[in-house]
Order: structure tokens, then sequence, then C-alpha cells
């Protein structure tokens, strides 16, 4: 090897090793760790997919909210089997939680508590996930219940549906696209992690799915043994679009609506009785409707409050039965930003 190479190699690894020798000696703080780490999220944060003229970033690092939620489930069905008429409106028990959530820098995390069901009073099982972002958004919905309860008549008289006579499980999912999203913000109105600072609105194209099914439990069976055994399985996936509009009232207030219906066009509905298992007849009409709705009150740049409420409709009419299912979830909120 000549000297020239080897005071290359000498000279290379004085570049390479005495600076990783000097960190090693003066070792970061974990002050600098951190501010490393907020500097990374607060380039993350307001590096924003938005028309700034009609969509901000609120001030504040840091954002505290409290929540008061509340959702519930109505069904109503009516038609004529067997040349017998029969009519039902059924209806879960409210769930109502209070929860507390914390945002930094766009990551958040919440907490939920269920006062009725710490006290043994609310036994059904709810969960609830909703996803917005500028261009994509998600609202999902899993219920497992035993407290569906309400009056049938009929031909065959008037009957009242206890608690704990059946049991009921379903899924709602429905999946947005935001064609404007450089102007229309659902963050705005639903996380206020955004803030709507000129009127807009979007031309909105989605998905809905729903499948469920409610069956005879086994307390029925042996309150009324001559009662058959029953499990109705409904699934159904639709396509559709809609609109979205946010109306920015002055400089404290925003307004929103929206609604995506969407046509089934893949259904899967049976009905078993006595473990025999018989197919629904063609749906005629079978339509899922979702909506939204939304209003905020800036009281200042610090504090914010409001309400939100997303509802999913579904209508099934095949001649013989006409069903229909209402899900909701309304939430009244309080917040405040700290920390700019």
């Amino acid at each position: 090897m000549s000297s020239d190479i080897l005071r290359h190699f000498v000279l290379l690894a004085a570049v390479l090793v005495v600076p990783t020798a000097a960190l090693i000696a003066q070792p970061v703080s974990m002050a600098d760790r951190r501010a490393r780490v907020d500097s990374v999220l607060t380039a993350r944060y307001y590096t924003t997919p938005y028309d700034t003229a009609y969509v901000v970033r609120p001030p504040g690092r840091l954002t505290l909210k409290a929540r008061l939620n509340q959702t519930g489930n109505t069904f109503h069905a009516k038609g004529t089997v067997n040349d017998i008429y029969s009519k039902a409106d059924l209806h879960t028990s409210h769930k109502t939680t209070i929860s507390f959530a914390a945002s930094y820098r766009g990551l958040s995390a919440a907490v939920a508590i269920n006062p009725a069901k710490l006290k043994g009073v609310y036994k059904d099982y709810e969960f609830n996930l909703n996803y917005y972002s500028s261009r994509l958004s998600l609202d999902l919905s899993y219920q497992r219940s035993e407290s569906l309860s309400g009056d049938i008549d009929g031909d065959l008289g008037e009957r009242h549906l206890m608690p704990g006579d059946v049991s009921l499980k379903v899924l709602n999912l429905a999946g947005y696209y935001t064609f404007n999203h450089r102007r229309f913000s659902f963050p705005a109105a639903f996380t206020q992690s955004y803030i709507q600072r000129r009127s807009a609105g979007s031309w909105l194209a989605g998905i809905s799915y729903q499948a469920g099914s409610i069956k005879t439990t086994d307390a029925l069976l042996a309150r009324a043994p001559e009662a058959p055994e029953i499990r109705i399985y409904a699934g159904h996936f639709g396509i559709g679009g809609g609109y979205g509009y946010n109306w920015v009232l002055g400089r404290r207030w925003l307004l929103h609506f929206s609604a995506l219906p969407t046509f089934v066009v893949i259904n899967r509905n049976n009905i078993t009785i006595r473990g025999e298992r018989k197919h629904a007849h063609h749906m005629r009409f079978n339509m899922i409707f979702n909506e939204r709705a939304a209003i905020v009150y800036n009281i200042s740049p610090r504090y914010f409050a409001g309400a939100t409420l997303v509802m999913n409709n579904s209508i099934f009419d095949n001649d013989a039965v006409v069903i229909n299912q209402n899900k909701w979830r309304a939430r009244a909120f309080l917040g405040i930003r700290l920390w700019e």
C-alpha cells in the first residue's frame, strides 16, 4: 500500500471517528430530544393539504376536549307474510358516555366513561370509530345488544317484546371521498383539528356497508316454549354520491350539513326458522342513507364548543315487508387550546 493511499485512509478515519467520538462524549440531553421531536411534529402539523385561504390549522400545540356522547338504534317494520299483517316498533337502550380527549400537534388520545355500565344498568356493547382527513372519511359502528324492546301488533294481537328476548348484532360502515378537498374540511366540523375560514362545499362519493342479525334468545324460549327459534340475517353493500357544505358565519360560527345516499347493489338476506334457512326475496327498493350535521362556535381563539350528529338510515322494501333502521350518534363538546 503506497503512502498516499495510507494518508487517505487516515483522513477518512479522522472524518468518521472523531465526530462519532465527540457525540459519545457529549450525549444529547432529554431537552434537546424533546425539542427535535417537537420540531418534527410542528413541521408535519403545519404542512397542510388545504388552501389556507379557506382552511387553516388552529393556534396552540395542545387541545383538550370534554365530550358528552349518546347513541341509539331504532327499528320499524310492517308487512304481510302468509296473509298475516304485523307491525313492529323496536329500539335499543341509549348509550351515554363522557369522554376526555387530548391532541398534541395532531397526535390524539381519548378515554371514555359509561356511568350506566359502571353501575351495571347498561349491559350492551358498542364500538364507534370515526376517521376524518382532507380526502377520505370513515364512520364505523358495531353494536351488540340484548336490550331491544318495543311493541308488535297486527292480526295476531298486540305483544310487547321485553329486553333480553332477542339479541342484536349490527355493523354499519360508511366511507366518503371529498372532491373539493382543498377548500372543504370534514375535520373542521368533526374534530376541530382545522378551522374553516370561508364557506365551501364539495361533492362526495362513497360506499355503505351494513350487516347484522337478530335472533331469539334462550331467555325467550324458556319464558315462551311455543315461540319458534328464529335468526334473521341481513347484509348490504351500496355505492352512491352526495354533497357536503361548511357554512361560515362571521368569524365564530361553523355550520355543517352533508348527506350521502347509496343504492344497494349487493345484498345477502336470509331467515333461519328452527334450523331451516330461507333466502329473502329480491328487494324492490333498497337504500342506505348517511347524514351528518355539526355546529361549532369559536368562543375565542382559545375556547370553542359545539355539537355533532352522525346518522345511518336504511330502507328495505320487497313488496311484502318494509323495514327501516335508524342508527345515530350525538355529541356535545367543549374545548380549549393551549401552549401557543
